[in-house]
């Protein structure tokens, strides 16, 4: 899907921290629909809320989901490139 208009849209951690939500819109972006762009303080914040609310799931497991996203969608916390 080369050659489409693609937008950039900043994913906040609140739709980073639901998993479908967030599996659902890096689908689209890796269908080439937006090019997704956050910062290292959003990953912090959402991985830091979902380990509050989910005391059973480990720091180690959701940094390897960020860095899953970080290699997927490479420069993308990099917002001077919006």
């Amino acid at each position: 899907m080369t050659n489409l208009l693609r937008f950039t849209a900043i994913l906040d951690a609140n739709v980073l921290y639901p998993a479908p939500l967030r599996d659902l819109l890096l689908n689209l972006a890796d269908l080439e629909l937006f090019k997704p762009k956050w910062t290292d303080q959003i990953q912090e914040e959402w991985i830091r809320n979902l380990l509050k609310q989910r005391t059973e799931l480990s720091r180690d497991n959701l940094l390897k989901t960020q860095r899953a996203m970080d290699s997927a969608f490479p420069r993308n916390h990099d917002l001077k490139t919006l």
